[in-house]
């Protein structure tokens, strides 16, 4: 008995403990402890969940009527509106969570996607005295003992950090990415509460399978708060690429970084998408979605070491002193490390997809994970594009507006589900890759260069090489007798598919834009 109640108050006088010293490091903000933060969450859940039995779920629709369809998505709105109110209060976790949902255009109601895509471009930010402290906490010195200025106002807020540009006492100028506080020491009772969160929501919405969202979301956070690691991917990713002279990654200032500190090489640009500052400064729409599309496809299909988060704004553009066009790379918090076998089946799957060859796509798809007649659902998720465009071909039809209405009102219920289920079964390398297809694409149209002929150009010879290097590896690994001519056979089987390829578009360049400008392309 007396150890019972022994026990009980050390465990009561830890958790006080443990609150006190969480108000004592965040400045007595009650928002910081756990005990709150999920209160409020299971609060707002229950919110929800309420609304929708008092506004939906209180009598039985005909679900067919255009009545029942408004009072559904009114619903939606308010719960979407509830939930994003949440997560601007909770920050942090609840924000990368949230822009996750708001790129889920496939998957979720558009009410909730919508509400959901203020949080990629106007995230809350924190008081600059708020990043002090972690600057002071993580490198041990005062601010003003590192930097001459440090401007107030962020070049940039995201769910995890902020960057304000600076310069150190040398005079170099630099870009500091800070982490918010409270992030780190919450993320995991946060990453807990949105798993009851999406629990809850699965209630709602039976028909998606969502739970690979957090589990996604579980494993790559730690990373993503790990700004060495950050440090290190963008120093890993400018060797790779360093023949690519227009590629640039800020260089990394070690002696003033940590985990939640990253001092870095300020680069000015605009946005990929800013097309006022593109048409401003006289740079080719086309040269930048190409230079795009060719450093994507190494990535994905070469070196299988890909950034994982090209939204517009890790993505600058500018033109140098001496007039030619460069890519700034930002952000290398999350990459994608992809196993040889994957790159090789995957590469196979785009092969088979631009060779219109059904028997191959299911093969390959299901190498890929995706069961059954799921494949040719799984290869319009690829592409981005209808079914009846595969199956005529991709680099006959070009995109056009009736399309891309076509492809939208094909994600009806009906469809959705069996999207769900295509994300439940497929190998989980592939969820970071649908992601940053969809991300790609949304630059392209934004640029209007979807119908370039060098996307499945660069595609293509990326697939092939990579194909046949995992073919030769193969052989080596084999180590038999006669391995060396095969490997050699390899080669030369090699080298004809890529002639044969550059033939086929430099035909293709010529039908649509002449011989110059298709040769221009291709070479």
């Amino acid at each position: 008995m007396l150890l019972r109640r022994v026990l009980g108050y050390g465990i009561v006088g830890t958790g006080l403990a443990s609150a006190g010293w969480s108000l004592h490091t965040n400045d007595y903000d009650p928002n910081s402890l756990g005990i709150v933060r999920l209160s409020r969450s299971a609060a707002a859940v229950v919110d929800v969940a309420l609304t929708y039995k008092r506004e939906l779920y209180y009598r039985d629709w005909d679900k067919e009527t255009s009545e029942y369809k408004a009072a559904k998505s009114r619903v939606h709105k308010i719960a979407a509106e509830k939930l994003l109110q949440l997560i601007c209060i909770n920050k942090g976790v609840y924000i990368k969570v949230g822009q996750h949902i708001g790129a889920l255009e496939y998957l979720l109601p558009k009410e909730f996607v919508q509400t959901m895509k203020v949080l990629h471009s106007d995230a809350p930010q924190n008081p600059i005295e708020d990043l002090y402290k972690v600057i002071r906490q993580d490198l041990r010195c005062n601010p003003e003992d590192i930097f001459d200025s440090f401007e107030r106002e962020p070049l940039g807020t995201a769910s995890l950090a902020q960057v304000h540009k600076a310069r150190l006492k040398s005079g170099e100028v630099v870009a500091v990415k800070v982490q918010h506080p409270y992030v780190k020491g919450n993320s995991r009772v946060d990453m807990k509460t949105m798993e009851l969160a999406v629990n809850v929501l699965a209630r709602i919405f039976p028909d998606f399978k969502i739970h690979w969202l957090v589990e996604e979301s579980k494993k790559n956070l730690p990373i993503e708060l790990d700004f060495l690691n950050e440090g290190r991917n963008a120093e890993k990713v400018a060797k790779q690429f360093e023949k690519y002279s227009w590629l640039r990654v800020p260089k990394i200032y070690w002696k003033y970084s940590s985990s939640r500190v990253l001092v870095m090489e300020y680069l000015e640009g605009g946005h990929v998408t800013d097309l006022d500052y593109i048409r401003r400064n006289k740079i080719d729409t086309f040269a930048v979605a190409n230079r795009i599309g060719q450093l994507y496809s190494e990535m994905i299909f070469r070196t299988g070491f890909v950034h994982s988060d090209p939204h517009p704004g890790n993505i600058l553009v500018r033109r140098t002193p001496k007039d030619s066009l460069e890519i700034v790379l930002l952000d290398h918090g999350l990459y994608a490390n992809l196993t040889d076998k994957f790159r090789y089946d995957y590469s196979k799957l785009w092969l088979s997809i631009l060779n219109v060859d059904r028997k191959a796509m299911r093969l390959h798809s299901e190498q890929l994970g995706i069961k059954g007649d799921l494949y040719g659902l799984f290869a319009c998720m690829v592409t981005g594009r209808p079914w009846e465009t595969v199956m005529q071909g991709l680099t006959k039809v070009k995109y056009s507006k009736e399309e891309v209405q076509e492809h939208a009102a094909n994600n009806t219920s009906l469809v959705l589900p069996h999207i769900s289920d295509v994300l439940e079964q497929v190998d989980r390398q592939m969820l970071l890759i649908l992601k940053t297809n969809d991300l790609i694409r949304g630059i392209e149209s934004t640029l209007r260069t979807q119908n370039r002929m060098t996307a499945f150009w660069v595609m293509s010879k990326c697939c092939v090489q990579s194909s046949y290097a995992e073919q030769r590896s193969q052989q080596v690994a084999a180590g038999s007798a006669g391995s060396s001519s095969r490997i050699l056979w390899l080669r030369v089987r090699e080298r004809w598919e890529l002639l044969k390829l550059n033939c086929y578009y430099l035909y293709l360049g010529l039908i649509n834009f002449g011989f110059l400008e298709a040769l221009k392309q291709v070479i």
